[in-house]
């Protein structure tokens, strides 16, 4: 029952998922999180962050993270031919037949349709991290290192991985306050 959970919850994020792998990350996390409470909402943002600073497709790695922590090493299998099955799919069937139909206005209607319910999920998803954030972080530090990381991938063109890396070893290495201390010892 567990493996066929794993393969439905990557099939149909990885099937519903237009557009690439930014856009199944909030289809993946309403199955893991939301559907199949395998982790909550923190522990999903941090393997997107681990996942991000990894080369490679980020829901494949998700999948692999996801499929092994549910299932273990048939999970993993499970969740990654998941995840890879229906863009094998889609691109043998769609590629084949929409090429023929590319320039018809029902076809680019369709395509620019998409991209607005896209974009919606993409924010809610950035909702919910926020409000994750502001949980462990205050506010003002959330909000300066949204500013921080805007500015270094926007106008510094500094790839996030290098951001999420170097946040991570911060957090790593930090030392730690007097409050948290205290606050660690009650």
């Amino acid at each position: 029952m567990k493996q066929r959970d794993i393969f439905v919850a990557f099939f149909r994020s990885s099937m519903l998922g237009y557009g690439g792998g930014p856009t199944t990350i909030p289809l993946v996390q309403k199955e893991v999180v939301e559907r199949f409470k395998w982790m909550d909402n923190e522990e999903f943002g941090d393997v997107l962050a681990i996942g991000n600073t990894l080369p490679g497709p980020i829901n494949t790695k998700m999948a692999g993270y996801i499929g092994y922590r549910v299932g273990g090493i048939p999970g993993t299998i499970n969740a990654i031919l998941a995840t890879v099955l229906p863009t094998i799919l889609l691109m043998i069937i769609l590629l084949t037949t929409l090429t023929a139909f590319k320039d018809l206005a029902w076809v680019q209607g369709m395509t620019r349709g998409v991209m607005p319910v896209v974009g919606v999920m993409l924010a809610v998803l950035t909702k919910d991290f926020l409000q994750s954030s502001v949980k462990g972080l205050k506010w003002a530090t959330v909000a300066l290192h949204t500013v921080l990381s805007l500015i270094l991938i926007e106008f510094l063109h500094i790839h996030p991985a290098v951001i999420i890396g170097a946040l991570l070893l911060f957090a790593f290495f930090k030392p730690e306050t007097n409050r948290e201390k205290k606050g660690r010892l009650t």
